[in-house]
């Protein structure tokens, strides 16, 4: 069958603007791009879901307090020689990394440790790393609930003095955006870059 020429332009037409229209469908639902981030990615893992637990002060808390904030949260034990300074170290450089933006971050040093770590020692300790970091401490009960919510390997070896000891644990950290959600598990030993472009991203909305 021939088609007369005006009717094969006005086809020509419709079929053009068809074309449009299911271009600008195709792009209107398009969703936006998920969130590049340079540490483990734990969105919407079945645990770590909160603590409740004492702080430097004497004063009980809970994720609650710190929602507003990408909360990081570190397990570790004063006594231990290698990882958990280096941890504090890293986020205290990673504080400075992010300048202005830094009052926006907390960082939650939880010790594993209660028995040596007294409330005076740990506040001590984690704010000669940063004045705004939190030592965070309870009964072993509530440290081994808490470790066990966030899935955290913590176990006592005997040292070589009698009566001494250090602690295995799990070395990483854990990261809150400011919604309160759990959102990333930080490698340990990887510089501060990287952790100071993931906590961007997150105080960003991503």
């Amino acid at each position: 069958m021939r088609l007369r020429p005006g009717f094969r332009s006005r086809l020509a037409a419709a079929l053009l603007s068809g074309a449009a229209v299911f271009a600008l469908a195709a792009c209107g639902e398009k969703s936006p791009p998920a969130p590049t981030f340079t540490n483990t990615d734990v969105t919407g893992l079945a645990y770590g879901k909160g603590f409740e637990l004492t702080d430097h002060q004497g004063q009980r808390r809970t994720l609650v307090d710190y929602r507003g904030k990408a909360v990081v949260m570190f397990f570790g034990f004063m006594h231990c020689p290698d990882v958990c300074p280096t941890t504090m170290m890293e986020m205290s450089n990673v504080m400075k990394l992010l300048g202005p933006d830094a009052d926006r971050v907390q960082v939650l040093f939880v010790t594993l440790d209660p028995a040596r770590d007294s409330q005076d020692l740990l506040r001590q300790y984690v704010t000669a790393f940063d004045p705004r970091f939190i030592g965070l401490r309870g009964t072993q009960e509530e440290i081994d609930r808490t470790a066990n919510e966030f899935k955290v390997f913590h176990e006592k070896v005997p040292g070589k003095e009698p009566g001494s000891y250090t602690i295995d644990h799990t070395a990483g950290s854990y990261v809150f955006d400011p919604e309160g959600r759990l959102r990333l598990f930080v490698r340990h030993g990887q510089g501060e870059e990287p952790i100071a472009h993931d906590l961007k991203m997150l105080l960003a909305g991503r």
